[in-house]
């Protein structure tokens, strides 16, 4: 056995949570340090791989460093048409599950004037698509979606005008439906004889004619899901289904507790199982075999020793140490957005309230763990993994290997899930880390419990609200002070005239990063249920008390429209308890009410009503489904999850321990779509699941007192 000196901790270092994403506390590096001699006989030669990822991988970022990681104007970076009149789109965009692939070849057909089962979608492939930033943040259809549609107008009129010009027409005479130009007598051509399958010439005009919104005809319409087929039949390759010829398989050796650091490592057993590579680098080892049963077994066999330090704080004392430790130039944080004289106010409150709410970190757990396969070919890395952020993974692979970007090229096939869980690139670096030294491709794919110990989580965090009304009971000053959990969300959309809202970076003791919704259902969670105290304690209606606050017309239309259909106030049979709340995030609007029953253990969720607006719909079965795929995520949170950890590990990494929610705790889920024709679409992918919890947590006072705690629990 080898001692190995010791190196900086794996995990974790920190950085601070800005406005409107997380700062990942710090990305999986690994410190390859071999000997040069062991280089060169490991590789023959090469570039030494010195460091994983940039020091900060933002949680919401791929952020360009101009150049080739600006999107393009030209018309043929977006969009083919073939022979045949096929249309091919491109977009750095990917396909989680979210329908974004359909969706976007609505923008495409419509505008195009072609049937839907025309066009079809090149994603998330860096070597093939332009530059996008990432799939985060309910950004693809209020961004994308206009490129794809202003593309293909483009595009629509190029072709116009190449017809008029073939039968020197006048251009007023001509028009475009079902692929093909129509001129005067009776005059037709199909796309694809205009192009012939050469690239579309020209650039992207600023604003070219596109229908009005009330004029749609293939947006707006619940389009089936485009390759829906491959999905349900299993032919579809998910990230952990690649495979290439020669394929090895990877295993990495985890350590045992946060912060570790190797001391000893002895790889002899697993160097005895036939074709087995073993890597170590510093603080890095895994193991390469020729097939999946043998690399466990190469890994079990694998003895190592680790240093993991003491003094680590636990689950039970996360919240005191984070607003014990504060980040940021003198401890202070973020700067507080100031309205009014909150302490006039205060002083002049005939009521007074506060509280503090406090938000576990939670894992995303992903239908499908973290997946990538790697190969080395003439000196170009290529990648298939399962990234929200193609193009952030193959900067991050580029700078562990110091190579150009135009000799990385990453792939992602449709995956199975992120849920914000898949914005770092930590399995396509080891994967290509163990693809070197064994000079064959490798596949890597992680087990559910390294997706529960070293994937990042959702932040934890404190909130400390304190309220007061006048005595007329409008509420006459705010206070909301937010440790660690984030910004987005953090704004209250009600009418306050004398509020102070804060947002405070911490240091972190694991790795937490951006999560679906972000910190707006922490922020959520506390200023609905904050608003519903406020409501019980005056003897108000929830839903008038808010109203009483509220100026604007979207959200005020989504809280009448749940109320509505939730019968608001009275729940559907005797013995149970109603409860609401509202809000606004990326620029869509929501309102959920949950109605319970009491139970020996506690209570049960018998009914969500949610209604939602994010301007004018796109995909409307698209748009309930992820609605409702919000909801019960947000079950999940409000219901049962929370990480566990203590001593510098992780309590509950199992699925039999960490509890997310099963069919039997779905309840019907009541969706009412409020369409605005009259507006931009926004995204949807986020919002629906902020008030999930809050709704719940207001209902369940109706049986006692509830903790002041994520996940809602009586006291």
């Amino acid at each position: 056995m080898s001692k190995i000196p010791s190196a900086p901790p794996v995990l974790p270092s920190t950085s601070s949570i800005e406005p409107e994403r997380y700062e990942l506390s710090e990305p999986l590096r690994y410190r390859f340090e071999l000997e040069r001699r062991d280089f060169v006989k490991l590789f023959g030669g090469g570039l030494l791989v010195l460091v994983a990822a940039p020091a900060a991988l933002a949680q919401e970022s791929g952020r360009g460093r101009g150049g080739q990681n600006q999107q393009p104007a030209e018309l043929a970076a977006w969009l083919q048409i073939d022979g045949n009149g096929h249309v091919t789109g491109s977009t750095g965009k990917v396909e989680i599950g979210q329908n974004a692939r359909t969706a976007l070849a609505q923008q495409i057909a419509d505008e195009l004037r072609v049937p839907l089962a025309s066009v079809s979608l090149v994603m998330g492939d860096t070597d093939r698509t332009p530059y996008d930033m990432g799939t985060f943040g309910s950004r693809t259809t209020p961004t994308m979606a206009p490129v794809m549609a202003k593309a293909a107008a483009t595009a629509r009129e190029m072709l116009i005008d190449q017809a008029g010009a073939r039968w020197q027409a006048d251009r007023a005479s001509l028009a475009a439906r079902d692929g093909r130009v129509f001129g005067p007598g009776g005059k037709s051509i199909a796309y694809g004889e205009i192009t012939k399958g050469q690239a579309l010439t020209g650039t992207i005009v600023a604003d070219p004619p596109q229908q009005k919104r009330t004029d749609w005809q293939i947006r707006g319409t619940a389009a089936k899901k485009l390759d829906g087929r491959a999905f349900v039949t299993g032919a579809h390759e998910f990230p952990s289904d690649i495979k290439r010829p020669g394929m090895m398989y990877g295993h990495v050796i985890r350590p045992d507790g946060y912060g570790a650091t190797l001391v000893t490592l002895d790889s002899a057993g697993a160097t005895k199982i036939p074709g087995v590579t073993v890597v170590h680098d510093g603080d890095f080892a895994g193991v390469v075999a020729p097939t999946e049963r043998d690399a466990k077994r190469a890994t079990a066999a694998v003895r190592a020793t680790w240093n993991v330090p003491a003094g680590q704080p636990s689950s039970r004392t996360i919240f005191t140490y984070l607003k014990e430790n504060p980040e940021g130039e003198g401890g202070r944080g973020g700067r507080p957005t100031v309205t009014g004289d909150v302490a006039a106010a205060r002083a002049q409150a005939s009521r007074t309230f506060e509280a503090s709410y406090l938000i576990p970190y939670i894992a995303h757990v992903p239908l499908e763990p973290r997946a990538a396969v790697a190969e080395w070919q003439d000196g170009k890395l290529t990648v298939w993994t399962g990234t929200q952020r193609p193009f952030g993974v193959r900067a991050e692979l580029a700078e562990a290997f110091h190579l150009p970007e135009d000799k990385v090229r990453v792939i992602m096939p449709d995956m199975g899930s992120g849920y914000g869980g898949k914005h770092t690139g930590e399995c396509a670096i080891e994967a290509a880390r163990l693809a070197k030294a064994a000079g064959r491709p490798v596949k890597l794919v992680w087990t559910r419990a390294e997706e529960f110990a070293w994937a990042y989580f959702r932040p934890a965090g404190v909130i400390d609200v304190r309220s007061g009304v006048d005595a007329q009971g409008r509420i006459a000053f705010w206070e909301f002070d937010n440790w660690n959990s984030g910004t987005a969300g953090i704004q209250t959309p009600y009418e306050i005239a004398n509020r102070r809202i804060a947002f405070h970076p911490a240091k972190t003791p694991l790795r937490q990063g951006s999560y679906r919704g972000l910190a707006a259902t922490a922020n959520h969670y506390a200023r609905e249920m904050h608003m519903d105290e406020m409501a019980r304690a005056l003897g108000a209606d929830a839903v008038e008390f808010r109203l009483r606050h509220l100026k604007d017309d979207r959200l005020r239309n989504v809280l009448t429209a749940v109320a509505e259909k939730a019968k608001w106030p009275k729940p559907s049979a005797a013995g149970r308890a109603l409860g609401i709340a509202a809000g606004t995030e990326k620029g869509s609007y929501v309102a959920t009410a949950a109605e319970l029953s009491k139970t020996p253990s506690g209570f049960k969720v018998e009914r969500i009503v949610i209604a939602f607006e994010c301007g004018a719909i796109v995909n409307p079965d698209g748009l309930k489904n992820q609605v409702e795929g919000a909801v019960v995520q947000g079950l999940g949170g409000a219901l049962f999850e929370a990480i566990e950890f203590a001593d510098g590990r992780l309590q509950n990494g199992t699925m039999e321990q960490y509890r997310v929610p099963r069919f039997k705790d779905v309840p019907p889920i009541d969706v009412v779509l409020l369409d605005r024709r009259d507006l931009p679409s926004a995204g949807a992918g986020e919002t629906p699941l902020v008030c999930v919890a809050p709704a719940i947590g207001s209902a369940a006072r109706a049986f006692g007192k509830v903790e002041a705690r994520l996940p809602v629990t009586l006291a």
